[in-house]
């Protein structure tokens, strides 16, 4: 199998289209990135007419910029196979033969979502949530901004019952519904477009939150969020990890470690308010 996305051709527009013309969807279209009132139109061979076509035909956009790169290019890095802790996590076109009793793999096709597994933030938080498995039994997860869903394929992986992952945005979702068929995780993990803050209520032993700063500050403000017994929490450079963990303290509950290993990143450990078992 060869990478589906090796070559991209991007179509950047100011607006969100209506609906997308059934010529598009039936194209090589690999998907629609939206957000903040911008769409990021994605094709594996370029579509100029049918884009001029649409813009044309919807007053409200307008085609800002068109890309041509690799999906390497895209992604920032090789999509490629490593290793995090036990599990050995592989794109679907390239499966290294790793036959050990003590590593488990998780199949990850990142589409054209961020999200490969490499960031280093993405190997810290899969560190912590290893750690607190083999230390105790996490039958509950909430993963909030799947992204591609790695970090929810961990979980499962890790042997964790059940599993949500949230997104608001749509084309995250469906990579993480791709990657859970490939994985055959339908009975673990739960895919669902929504916004984090909706869904803090949800009884979970542990939350995981790989996120920008701008939406953690809003999480940790909702009384059930420092309610789970295990808060992993990254995404935070220096500055922004400080703030959280001052909020944190006055809100009472422990951080157990913080982690930069690159010097830029940040990572919490933290133990909430309802005791865990360890």
């Amino acid at each position: 199998m060869s990478n589906p996305y090796e070559y991209l051709y991007i179509y950047y527009l100011e607006g969100i289209p209506s609906s997308l013309d059934p010529a598009i969807k039936e194209s090589t279209f690999i998907g629609n990135w939206e957000e903040d009132g911008f769409s990021f139109l994605f094709f594996s061979y370029p579509h100029d007419d049918l884009i001029n076509e649409m813009v044309a035909r919807e007053d409200h956009l307008s085609l800002i910029d068109k890309y041509e790169m690799t999906s390497d290019q895209w992604h920032g890095d090789k999509i490629e196979s490593y290793t995090a802790g036990s599990l050995v996590i592989s794109p679907p076109w390239k499966i290294p033969f790793v036959n050990q009793r003590n590593l488990t793999h998780i199949l990850l096709d990142p589409g054209v979502v961020f999200g490969t597994g490499r960031h280093q933030t993405t190997e810290d938080c899969l560190g912590y949530m290893e750690y607190l498995c083999r230390k105790e039994k996490i039958s509950t997860v909430v993963d909030i901004g799947t992204g591609t869903g790695i970090l929810a394929l961990g979980a499962a992986a890790l042997g964790c019952d059940r599993v949500l992952a949230l997104d608001f945005n749509l084309l995250a979702v469906r990579t993480t519904l791709n990657n859970i068929r490939l994985n055959d995780f339908h009975d673990r993990i739960l895919a669902i477009q929504a916004r984090g803050e909706a869904f803090m209520a949800v009884p979970a032993q542990l939350v995981v939150a790989n996120i920008h700063y701008d939406v953690m500050k809003i999480l940790i403000e909702a009384p059930e969020f420092v309610e789970k017994p295990w808060l992993i929490l990254s995404g935070l450079l220096k500055s922004e990890a400080d703030k959280v963990c001052e909020r944190l303290k006055e809100k009472s509950v422990t951080l157990v470690e913080r982690i930069s290993p690159d010097g830029v990143w940040n990572t919490l450990l933290v133990q909430g308010r309802s005791v865990p078992t360890i």
